[in-house]
């Protein structure tokens, strides 16, 4: 039987972030918060939030940003927003954890893959 991969679908400037050592479970609520919000707003929520994936987020967040502002000189960070963000699993590490009485159970150390997605709000030049 095999996986089924996840396809995304779509348009504006994105960065890709593998290979997380954090689980997706947790990162997502903390996505959420930041989809459809303008580029500065998403930066400024993501830096004063204390959890984990907050700081994972912002990086992902902030080079989506450069990459727009890269590609398109005539964009300025104010015109760009949040067009969504992607929340992937990624392979699970698996680890022995020794137990009592000679037993072992398996630990997970889950992954994830964040994608970024941010699009202009008006269109550059008009």
């Amino acid at each position: 039987m095999s996986k089924k991969k996840s396809v995304h679908h779509y348009t504006g400037y994105r960065a890709v972030t593998k290979f997380i050592i954090a689980s997706p479970y947790k990162v997502r609520p903390v996505a959420s918060l930041i989809r459809r919000r303008s580029y500065t707003e998403a930066l400024s929520t993501l830096e004063n939030m204390p959890h984990k994936g907050a700081k994972l987020l912002w990086k992902a967040v902030k080079s989506a940003g450069s990459n727009a502002i890269s590609f398109n000189k005539r964009l300025m960070e104010d015109m760009l927003y949040i067009k969504d963000v992607f929340i992937d699993d990624g392979p699970r590490m698996k680890r022995v954890w020794c137990r009592g009485r000679g037993r072992a159970d398996m630990l997970l150390k889950r992954l994830c893959h964040i994608t970024v997605v941010v699009d202009e709000t008006v269109k550059a030049g008009k």
